[in-house]
């Protein structure tokens, strides 16, 4: 355990720096809007940074590396040019409405324009799916405490392949535990206020590590000469079409197959995007935090500009990675346990390891604080106050809220239990699709009854709502084969053959497939509500 002696004090250095701040943040707090907008006295270089904590989780530090190292290009990067739009136009439909009906769950402006039943029901879907994405995001960052223990460990890999399993599956949840309950500490203690000044310490950190890494690399493997030759292809735009397709239609089923193409970009990241940055609690209430509406709307699309050379330093470190084992064969890994991971683990030296160590929890507690705080503040505005005590006092909401945050504590540590379990089951899984895909399904129907009821005042009544969000989940299910995939879980057989005619789309296209099907449904009833705009 010497060998990990430094990284261990500098990771313990950075956890309890972050737990001082939580408890720092903690002092005053008397009122639920204190605990979940900060008297919206937060400034916007400092929501920016929580913006992008929220968004570059730990399934991107390791994940995107992983695409760059996996695909030799930067395809990946084209869905950054729709997030940027997407966020223009999250600054100019949503922020100003939130602001203006002074809401602390953003579903609360659901109620007022369509009534109770899609308030809850929005609600609902965002406490369950935000709960599935962030606890699968946990155990991302467990993968270099695994890969850690493994090197500690040499006759970990001799072990008969049930019984290394089920060590996994133990170091795992250690793992997704330690992790889980070091940042429910800060964020049950100091709310949105320990949440958003945590994050611009993480986020920071995060930006460093990779920064260094990156020159590290680059002076390892020959320098840009070295980098450019191991670029696979050039940086071109894929169109998805091909010269074997016979008709539009076969382009078109091509395309929606395909996760990296211009079309994903601009249309399929524009509703990810939307969806994400505009009806999402977790995302929505970083801006909420801001003193007006124009702050908000300003750290918002600066957070999508910040974006591109992001996720473009990502994969570029991935891309060094593949020409560093390249450059030493023996070194490199079998199969893909995580390659960001796994080179940290043993091609870093001691010191170095241990500061991207903190940048990788950095990230990752930087996301599931956000997200915690997000379910605590939607459970207690939308079913505690609004269902279980309508009377109770701010203060005694803040106090729920604080015990939410402990009971979705253990929840998601649960789910990211349960995610190792898949990753380790299906090793073949990667770690983008897993993170991304899991809000697909239900992102869209959610995104299509605000948009509903931001750009129209005459159209959509609730049980037009229930009707539309279902049809919309439907649709999505059928279209990524949603059923023969959960099935094959757990039998490892299929349920049913999908017929020749139906396209399966891939993770990029499910929120806008489930957007449009849940608008054009949802159009078809009339408001039953007087709304003012």
């Amino acid at each position: 355990m010497s060998e990990f002696g430094l990284d261990l004090f500098i990771v313990g250095v950075y956890f309890a720096v972050i737990i001082g701040i939580g408890l720092y943040a903690a002092r005053g707090q008397k009122t639920m809007e204190s605990y979940a907008l900060g008297d919206r006295s937060m400034p916007w270089w400092a929501v920016l940074a929580s913006i992008l904590a929220s968004e570059i989780s730990a399934g991107t530090f390791l994940g995107t590396p992983g695409e760059g190292f996996a695909k030799r290009n930067f395809i990946y990067a084209q869905l950054v040019i729709g997030t940027i739009l997407a966020r223009l136009l999250v600054a100019a439909i949503f922020i100003k409405p939130f602001y203006k009906y002074n809401v602390v769950s953003i579903y609360e402006f659901l109620e007022i324009r369509f009534g109770r039943l899609t308030r809850r029901l929005a609600s609902f879907v965002f406490l369950l799916t935000r709960s599935l994405a962030s606890g699968s995001r946990i155990f991302v960052a467990a993968i270099l405490l695994v890969l850690a223990w493994e090197v500690v460990h040499p006759e970990f890999m001799a072990m008969p392949k049930e019984e290394r399993f089920v060590q996994e599956m133990f170091i795992y949840a250690g793992a997704v535990v330690l992790i889980t309950f070091l940042t429910a500490i800060y964020t049950t203690l100091g709310g949105i206020k320990a949440v958003v000044w945590t994050d611009l310490i993480q986020v920071s950190l995060m930006f460093g590590a990779a920064f260094y890494v990156f020159f590290w690399l680059l002076g390892k493997t020959g320098g840009w000469e070295g980098f450019t030759s191991s670029v696979a292809t050039p940086v071109a735009i894929d169109t998805g079409i091909r010269e074997d397709h016979k008709s539009i239609g076969e382009s078109i089923y091509f395309i929606l197959s395909q996760e990296y193409t211009i079309w994903a970009a601009l249309l399929g990241s524009i509703f990810t995007t939307l969806a994400t940055h505009g009806t999402d609690q977790d995302m929505v209430q970083r801006m909420l935090t801001s003193k007006d509406a124009k702050k908000g709307q300003r750290a918002v699309i600066v957070s999508g500009l910040v974006d591109l050379p992001v996720v473009v330093g990502f994969l570029a470190i991935g891309i060094l990675i593949y020409r560093f084992y390249e450059m030493n064969p023996g070194r490199a890994p079998e199969g893909d346990p995580g390659i960001f991971a796994w080179f940290m683990v043993h091609d870093l030296s001691p010191g170095l390891r241990g500061l991207i160590a903190a940048g990788l929890f950095a990230t990752a507690m930087g996301s599931l604080s956000t997200a915690l705080n997000a379910l605590a503040t939607t459970y207690t505005k939308d079913w505690y106050v609004g269902v279980f005590r309508p009377d109770a006092t701010s203060e005694q909401q803040m106090k729920a809220a604080k015990k939410a945050t402990i009971v979705f504590s253990v929840l998601l540590a649960l789910i990211g239990i349960g995610t190792a379990f898949v990753k380790l089951k299906n090793p073949e899984l990667r770690i983008i699709p897993i993170v991304l895909g899991s809000f697909g399904y239900t992102y869209g129907s959610l995104l299509g009854v605000f948009l509903v009821g931001m750009l129209t005042k005459k159209r959509g009544n609730c049980a037009g709502n229930l009707i539309a969000m279902l049809c919309g989940f439907i649709v999505v299910g059928l279209l990524t084969n949603l059923p023969n995939d959960v099935w094959k879980m757990v039998t490892g057989n299929e349920m049913y053959k999908n017929p020749s005619w139906l396209p399966m789309i891939s993770f990029t296209w499910r929120i806008m497939a489930g957007t449009l099907v849940t608008v054009g449904v949802a159009l078809l009833f009339p408001s039953r509500n007087r709304f003012e705009a």
